[in-house]
């Protein structure tokens, strides 16, 4: 099975899928899902002649569930362990959500020695948690509701979560009913610690100095219907702080585009990629 043992303490396995061949893509998933929720762009960048590495964050999917390490630090350190496992150059790095800060830390600890490009997708940097020097974040207690409904019942903060991730309506705009169930598959067999303490994870990171360290092509996709993570405290601001960043905002799209405007963004990546 291709897993890579981490170095960070504690040490945990992760899994990984690397399929295709080309220019190796690495796609760090969102919070609570797997390698799974990039599906859709894993067919069509393996079809475009890319090569596209996906792996599953430690605490989620088929990687190992330790009873620590949830934090960007050791998470960036767990990118780095896969990166040089697999000897990795000219790599893109794109993450989703979370996973952008995954990028971001990734970035400001790391560099880019082995990096050629950076997207972020609906990701979490710079900073979203409001403070007296970032008065445009969103309130702590926000994330205190959710680290609090969480723990106490998991499985039924998933059921009233994913409908806002996917701004799902019985019937409208073609999504299958089947999308949330198949979210929630994903979801379902995370560490429960380790699906309480990314909130606190992607609530309190600051990344507003790694992303001055960025120094490669980078491409900020957000859409403009988002109710999880606002765009105006995210990506809206990356792309202020990311020079010649390429922002593009998807029409009507909610959090989770990957899914739902999967052709749209797949063309984008291409367009990025080739560029």
């Amino acid at each position: 099975m291709p897993y890579v043992t981490t170095t960070a303490i504690p040490a945990t396995e992760i899994y990984y899928v690397d399929a295709g061949q080309g220019q190796p893509i690495v796609l760090i998933h969102g919070w609570p899902l797997s390698h799974r929720s990039w599906e859709a762009q894993i067919t069509a960048l393996t079809k475009a002649g890319y090569r596209c590495i996906a792996y599953d964050r430690r605490g989620f999917g088929e990687s190992g569930k330790p009873d620590g390490g949830y934090d960007y630090d050791t998470f960036a350190s767990d990118l780095n362990d896969l990166i040089t496992h697999l000897d990795l150059k000219d790599v893109v790095l794109a993450g989703f959500s979370m996973g952008g800060g995954e990028v971001a830390r990734y970035m400001g600890r790391y560099g880019s020695g082995r990096v050629s490009k950076a997207i972020l997708l609906g990701a979490v940097p710079p900073f979203l948690l409001k403070t007296a020097d970032n008065p445009e974040g969103v309130d702590k207690s926000v994330f205190d509701g959710m680290l609090q409904s969480v723990s106490k019942d998991r499985i039924a903060f998933l059921e009233e979560f994913f409908p806002n991730f996917y701004n799902y309506e019985p019937g409208a705009n073609g999504m299958s009913a089947d999308l949330i169930p198949f979210s929630k598959w994903q979801a379902w067999p995370a560490s429960p610690l380790g699906t309480q303490q990314c909130i606190v994870a992607f609530g309190t990171t600051d990344f507003r100095d790694d992303l001055k360290k960025f120094t490669v092509p980078t491409l900020i996709v957000h859409g403009d219907s988002d109710r999880i993570v606002p765009f105006e405290v995210s990506g809206k601001r990356s792309h202020e702080m990311i020079p010649e960043s390429r922002l593009e905002i998807l029409k009507g799209a909610p959090h989770g585009f990957a899914a739902t405007h999967a052709q749209q963004l797949n063309d984008l990546l291409l367009d990025f990629l080739r560029g």
